[in-house]
């Protein structure tokens, strides 16, 4: 159902407002049950993952390109505008295309999202919306089964989140622990080993640790700067490092992420469908 606006100042298009304010957004969508997919394959596997819209916002020239996806929802508002007025509404320009608004998913519990997982990340309080949608991309590609999040973790659904993921946070299972880091004696009751990335004393090279596939295993990955909480490293099973040379002790926690995936990937032996994420 295609409307065209003709002012930023229409209540229909509250959703869209004051897009590039991290803080009050965060907050907004979570409390309006709602979540933006920018792009077309970002919003097209948001809509295969079974998401629901609630409008599509874009400019005229985008109309024939994004006709596939809102087209299946007839009922739903295509807000179509001259790029100034959509610049004006949203605080940037929507160079990739259009917005879509869309139905937050409810979280599945996390015995749902352990069950049948065998290789399991948790984001201990990472706040940076660009790394955690990096990690999840990383955790697509490397076959990680399912992320859990800690309370204090950046928003997955958050656009840049969504958007720096190329959308996989729709494919990946994940949800939010209620608590941390007591959420570790659910994934021992699960069956994980829970390891940590750490730079401590007691930690082991990540090639020589033990990830073969008779471990179903917990990759625990912190903050950049102060890292994972002492009650973290208390609770876990084992610490484990990256070994680096050239005066180099850390990495950013994203690409940390990547190597830690891969090195349990190979050390399982899994190999699945090049390509699924």
């Amino acid at each position: 159902m295609i409307e065209r606006i003709t002012s930023a100042d229409d209540p229909r298009l509250d959703d869209y407002l004051r897009m590039t304010d991290v803080r009050l957004r965060s907050t907004l969508e979570v409390e309006r049950g709602l979540f933006m997919a920018e792009s077309y394959n970002v919003i097209e596997r948001a809509l295969e993952a079974g998401c629901v819209p609630r409008s599509f916002l874009m400019s005229e020239k985008w109309l024939e390109r994004f006709a596939p996806q809102f087209e299946r929802f007839g009922e739903v508002p295509v807000f179509v505008g001259e790029e100034a007025l959509l610049e004006e509404l949203t605080g940037f320009h929507l160079h990739r295309g259009a917005l879509a608004a869309m139905q937050r998913p409810a979280l599945p519990a996390v015995e749902e999202v352990l069950a049948g997982a065998r290789t399991v990340a948790v984001l201990e309080d990472i706040v940076d919306h660009t790394n955690v949608g990096a990690m999840f991309r990383s955790a697509a590609a490397l076959d990680v089964d399912a992320v859990l999040v800690t309370p204090r973790c950046a928003d997955p659904l958050y656009r840049r989140s969504i958007r720096v993921s190329m959308g996989t946070v729709f494919q990946v299972p994940w949800t939010r622990l209620g608590a941390w880091p007591q959420g570790i004696d659910v994934l021992h009751d699960a069956g994980f080993d829970v390891l940590a990335l750490a730079l401590s004393e007691q930690a082991v090279a990540l090639d020589e640790a033990e990830l073969g596939p008779e471990r179903k295993v917990a990759l625990v990955l912190g903050a950049e700067g102060h890292g994972l909480t002492d009650a973290t490293l208390r609770a876990v099973d084992q610490h484990v490092i990256i070994p680096m040379s050239g005066g180099v002790d850390s990495l950013n926690v994203a690409a940390a992420s990547a190597v830690v995936f891969w090195q349990r990937r190979l050390r399982a032996g899994e190999r699945r469908e090049p390509g699924r994420a």
